[in-house]
């Protein structure tokens, strides 16, 4: 099993790159957050994971090691494959996926392309337990299952969403905002602020 990769990048098409590590290159599919991430950086360590099956070996590379995480608990998901999952984390963060879990909220979920209302109802039912007992190495978005964080937030993304926001943008700009009492009306206010 190939665990981490790291080398130089030779190409970026996205969702693939090609990394040349020791002189072999290897083509890897990574969630677009991984894109992100990496800018314009020409060298770069992946947390890869290896699917084997009869017609193809398939490498699958995440900036961190959550991601990775994250990836493996979606495909163990009965309907969900490797390249769903990415879809997945390319349309939610961590943090995003997290909450979408925890609040059981299959709206934001069928938004992924491929996933439809069904299918994110059951990554909810079989996920929600899960998400809870698997340790990330990033704290921060472990306490996100674990406390209700204000149930105003919701409304408040789908605001920033209806002005024209993407869901990371909204959700990333709400992140940033600490205290539980909010109203809808003052998340959305302080998000404003912090684009």
């Amino acid at each position: 099993m190939i665990g981490r990769l790291s080398g130089k990048i030779l190409e970026k098409n996205p969702p693939e790159i090609l990394l040349e590590v020791g002189g072999i290159g290897y083509e890897i599919l990574c969630p677009m957050s991984t894109f992100y991430e990496m800018g314009a950086d020409t060298n770069l360590m992946l947390h890869t994971h290896l699917q084997v099956k009869e017609d193809a070996h398939t490498l699958y590379g995440f900036i961190s090691k959550d991601e990775k995480t994250l990836f493996r608990e979606l495909i163990r998901v009965n309907g969900i494959g490797p390249k769903v999952a990415l879809a997945i984390l390319s349309h939610l963060n961590i943090a995003s996926l997290m909450n979408a879990v925890a609040m059981e909220d299959d709206v934001l979920l069928a938004k992924t392309p491929g996933i439809g209302k069904k299918t994110a109802q059951k990554l909810i039912v079989e996920l929600k337990d899960r998400l809870e007992k698997i340790e990330l190495s990033n704290t921060k978005y472990q306490k996100i299952t674990a406390s209700n964080t204000n149930p105003n937030t919701q409304k408040a993304a789908q605001a920033l969403q209806a002005l024209g926001f993407k869901v990371k943008e909204a959700d990333r700009m709400l992140n940033a905002i600490n205290d539980d009492t909010l109203t809808t009306e003052e998340l959305i206010r302080l998000a404003l602020q912090n684009k």
